[in-house]
């Protein structure tokens, strides 16, 4: 066998294959899960995914201030990041459905939800993040970047979850609540004495 058998060229184009099936990946992934909270959670699905969008903007607003460059390690954190986010919202908003079937008032129930659940997804992003940690200092370039997206990650989609997504959702039941004592205020008034 000639030398020259075993030699083969790789052009940059194959790198560019890589990331854009890698961006592939990511926008179908976030589309199936954007369409299954929306089935699962209905309205709360749609705060989530709000919050999920938002912790997207923030990742790439974060790493774009780094001049980080998109290379597919990155991506693979990008796509940890929307799992962990959608995980969070998860826990939360199973914790509200479970404190509603013990609370009468909504507003105790999502508030005992949010402070219930915070010990879990704290554990598990924090334990994410040494591990981020962790991987940057004894890595070498592709994980260090994976290392970066991924606590950068951690970081924006505990302020979505805990600020964007908790604001979004305590408008909503604030909102139902008012509408409920006004549609129970129209009852009393309308039923005969």
């Amino acid at each position: 066998m000639c030398s020259s058998d075993l030699e083969r060229t790789v052009g940059p184009d194959l790198g560019q294959d890589s990331i854009d099936a890698g961006i592939m990946s990511l926008i179908i992934g976030f589309i199936l899960v954007v369409l299954f909270m929306i089935y699962k959670y209905r309205v709360f699905g749609v705060i989530a995914n709000l919050a999920l969008i938002s912790n997207l903007f923030l990742l790439v607003g974060v790493l774009t201030l780094f001049e980080a460059t998109l290379t597919l390690p990155g991506i693979a954190g990008i796509i940890l990041t929307v799992g962990m986010a959608v995980d969070a919202n998860v826990l939360i908003f199973e914790r509200i459905k479970e404190e509603i079937k013990s609370e009468r008032n909504p507003i105790i129930a999502f508030d005992s939800g949010y402070t219930k659940s915070r010990t879990t997804i704290l554990d598990a992003n924090i334990t994410t993040l040494i591990a981020a940690v962790i991987l940057f200092f004894m890595g070498s370039g592709p994980i260090k970047g994976f290392s970066i997206t991924l606590g950068v990650g951690i970081l924006t989609t505990l302020f979505s979850v805990y600020f964007i997504a908790r604001l979004f959702t305590a408008f909503y039941v604030i909102k139902n609540k008012e509408k409920e004592r006004s549609e129970e205020h129209t009852s009393e008034l309308q039923s005969p004495d």
